[in-house]
């Protein structure tokens, strides 16, 4: 019994000094490992001119699907312009301006720009204007998990009026779907930059 109470004392006087020493012998402190993120690169986009069934034209992505045009009731048209690859689509929306409706409109825009806010960390506003062209325009950036992460409209305030939304077909999470969005925005500043009015 004795003996098997010296060996017990004898291997912890052993054990203790060796791990004693692994656990100093390394050294280096520990860091936690830095947070990782997604690289996702997407190809340069390559502009075509898209020819809809309405008084507008505007450039698109060619790595955007062929067009679908949206018929509805009234004086209100769409077109959607989806993006597989990206999981993302965006939604122009055309009305006519008639009877001084200019003033709803704008505010129905402003309007819908602002129903974000609740899940909104910020939203930035850019004024648009090319008055050689008559348009003039609003690109909003959201940042934070809202629905929508770019909205605009274009007018040339007299007859036509072009709003658009981007969204993507996915829970809202900011970080995930950040690198599509900011390649999408460049193609929507690029319809705000390229849209032509049809005078008919």
């Amino acid at each position: 019994m004795l003996t098997a109470v010296s060996n017990t004392i004898h291997m912890k006087k052993l054990v203790l000094p060796l791990l004693s020493l692994l656990m100093l012998g390394c050294g280096d402190d520990t860091l936690p490992k830095p947070k990782g993120y997604l690289r996702l690169e997407y190809p340069n986009a390559v502009y075509e001119k898209a020819i809809v069934p309405l008084p507008f034209s505007f450039d698109k992505n060619k790595l955007a699907d062929p067009i679908k045009t949206v018929k509805s009731s009234g004086n209100t048209n769409g077109i959607d312009i989806k993006y597989s690859s990206l999981k993302a689509t965006i939604y122009l929306t055309y009305k006519a301006v008639k009877n001084d409706n200019i003033d709803s409109l704008l505010r129905d825009a402003q309007n819908l720009t602002q129903k974000h806010t609740i899940k909104a960390d910020e939203i930035s506003q850019k004024e648009f204007l090319r008055p050689n062209d008559n348009v003039f325009g609003m690109l909003y950036e959201i940042g934070g998990n809202a629905a929508s992460q770019s909205q605009f409209y274009v007018t040339d305030s007299t007859k036509h009026f072009l709003s658009g939304s981007l969204y993507f077909y996915a829970k809202p999470n900011y970080d995930s779907i950040y690198p599509a969005s900011e390649y999408l925005k460049k193609d929507i500043k690029r319809i705000m930059e390229s849209v032509q009015w049809k005078n008919e």
